[in-house]
C-alpha cells in the first residue's frame, strides 16, 4: 500500500501544472486520463480536462486532476491510498468511508479497476485507487 498526495486543480490547470512538475522535478508522467475517457455522459466542457494524472519521481509519486466541482474555487489536496488488489480496495474503502461522505462510489474507471472518493468521518478527503500489477 502507498499513500500518495492527490492535487485537485481549478480552472483546468492540472495538465499545465503536471507538465511543469515533471520538468522541474525530473519526473515522468506515467499515465493521464481525461474526463472524456470516462464515457459519453460527461458534459462537453469537462471532456478535455484531466480526470487523473500520475507523476513518478524516483520512488515517489503525486497524482492530480481538474476539479469537476469545487464550490469555493480553491485548489484542494487529498491523500490517495494506492492498493494492489480489488479486494483490498473494497476493504479499505468500506472501513475508511464509514460515517463519512462518499463523493464517488468505488467503481471501475478509465485508469483503475476500482477507484472511489470520500470525506472521512473527520471531514478529510481521501481516494482509493487500485493498480493491478503489470506483466
Amino acid at each position: 500500500m502507498q499513500l500518495i498526495p492527490y492535487l485537485m486543480f481549478r480552472e483546468g490547470k492540472c495538465r499545465e501544472a503536471f507538465a511543469f512538475y515533471a520538468q522541474a522535478l525530473r519526473g515522468e508522467i506515467v499515465s493521464t486520463a481525461t474526463y472524456g475517457d470516462m464515457g459519453p455522459d460527461v458534459p462537453e466542457p469537462m471532456r478535455p480536462l484531466v480526470a487523473n494524472v500520475h507523476l513518478r519521481v524516483g520512488d515517489a509519486s503525486i497524482m492530480g486532476a481538474d476539479a469537476m466541482e469545487n464550490p469555493d474555487g480553491q485548489a484542494t489536496t487529498s491523500v490517495n491510498i494506492e492498493v494492489d488488489s480489488i479486494a483490498e480496495a473494497e476493504r479499505v474503502f468500506a472501513m475508511m468511508c464509514e460515517g463519512g461522505l462518499i463523493r464517488m462510489p468505488l467503481a471501475e474507471t478509465a485508469w483503475s479497476p476500482r477507484f472511489g472518493m470520500f470525506d472521512d468521518r473527520y471531514g478529510q478527503p481521501w481516494m482509493i485507487n487500485c493498480r493491478l500489477p503489470t506483466a
